[in-house]
């Protein structure tokens, strides 16, 4: 059954179709967009004003939830809740029903239920004092826990996670090992969700991965051997960054998106078909989650995809306005057309012909401290 929303969302062309997309993939109908310059406010993260007329639109449209494209604190959250009477869910919320609707392997699972325990136990203080308050909001599921059988509860559910998924990450680095003592060498692709990097990981490998417009269509990575020039390589398909996506979803990912820090090569896939403004944005967000996972820049190949559906002038215009004019490493490509694919692979070769000799990895339990920090 699908669900109606009402979404709240930025002033923009970009935000907004971001936002539908988001919306489209967790499984809203979205009946009413309300579009803001601000959504940061202190109480309700819009103005009084606006809360007023959304309630007034809701009683009319009546629906399932109210969805707030930004990341609102708890008291936010349960401000809006309780003016509005209805289910509120943010943008951290939304990503991950839609994580939880697209998982299909037994790690995913792990690394969605920890990203949703983190989230619970960041609100769980703010439950807890409004507990005490006696209120009991049943917008944000409070439940009859007393408080501290209720963040016992969470920190016992996600201890049990996190020793599943430091297993899995021991696992990830032994098969590591196997495969560098072998010497296969490994290529993985990263960038913005739906930038088109399933397309072109079954271009390289001739596999038949669910491709979609939708965003997160990839969440567990996928690894295949190809040949470049009659040598095998192995290739990964990684799940999709997105702007705003909190360090602790990142985290949670951290046991298959560090595939990235140990492949020889990363391919960033940017569609180039973008605007300005929205190529900026994701290309600026993949870096810095590309940083935080402390990938080599060095190693990077950047495929401005979706080439058949821009002029040459436009790429070039393109690749400079993300300061990529000097950097010898990127090349236009389209994985519908194969244009340039030949280019890519032969980069490739160079890249892996040159890389520094391999270091031993020690396989050790993944640090997943700074995962449950408050």
């Amino acid at each position: 059954m699908t669900l109606t929303a009402i979404l709240i969302t930025y002033d923009n062309e970009n935000s907004i179709r971001e936002a539908l997309g988001l919306c489209e993939a967790a499984g809203y109908k979205v009946e009413k967009t309300i579009k803001q310059k601000f959504l940061n406010r202190n109480k309700f993260g819009i103005g009084e004003g606006k809360v007023a007329e959304i309630k007034e639109l809701a009683n009319k449209i009546k629906p399932d939830v109210i969805i707030y494209d930004e990341i609102l604190k708890p008291s936010q959250n349960y401000n809006l809740a309780s003016t509005l009477k209805m289910n509120i869910v943010d943008r951290e919320s939304l990503i991950l029903e839609i994580f939880e609707r697209r998982s299909a392997s037994h790690e995913s699972h792990l690394q969605i239920k920890l990203a949703q325990l983190r989230y619970e136990m960041s609100r769980a203080k703010e439950k807890i004092r409004l507990a005490k308050m006696g209120e009991q909001p049943g917008f944000m599921g409070i439940g009859m826990f007393e408080a501290d059988a209720y963040q016992n509860d969470i920190q016992n559910r996600m201890k049990s996670v996190r020793t599943k998924l430091a297993k899995s990450g021991k696992q990830r680095a032994l098969h590591r090992e196997a495969r560098r003592r072998v010497g296969l060498k490994t290529i993985s692709l990263a960038g913005y969700t739906s930038a088109g990097k399933t397309t072109l990981f079954n271009l390289l490998t001739g596999e038949t991965k669910e491709e979609s417009p939708e965003l997160f269509t990839t969440l567990s990575t996928t690894t295949r051997k190809i040949l470049i020039n009659k040598n095998p390589i192995l290739i990964s398909d990684t799940v999709g960054f997105i702007s705003k996506l909190p360090a602790y979803m990142v985290e949670a990912f951290k046991s298959t998106l560090e595939e990235l820090k140990y492949a020889e090569v990363v391919i960033v896939v940017i569609d180039v078909s973008n605007t300005l403004l929205e190529l900026s944005k994701k290309f600026r967000s993949s870096l810095k989650t590309l940083a935080e996972l402390d990938v080599d820049q060095d190693k990077i190949i950047y495929a401005l995809n979706k080439c058949d559906l821009v002029s040459p002038e436009e790429i070039i215009k393109k690749a400079e306005y993300l300061g990529l004019g000097e950097n010898k490493k990127w090349i236009p490509i389209s994985s519908v057309t194969k244009e340039n694919v030949p280019k890519i692979l032969e980069l490739i070769s160079k890249m892996l012909t040159e890389t520094k000799p391999y270091v031993k990895e020690i396989p050790k339990k993944p640090d997943y401290a700074k995962f449950y920090e408050d």
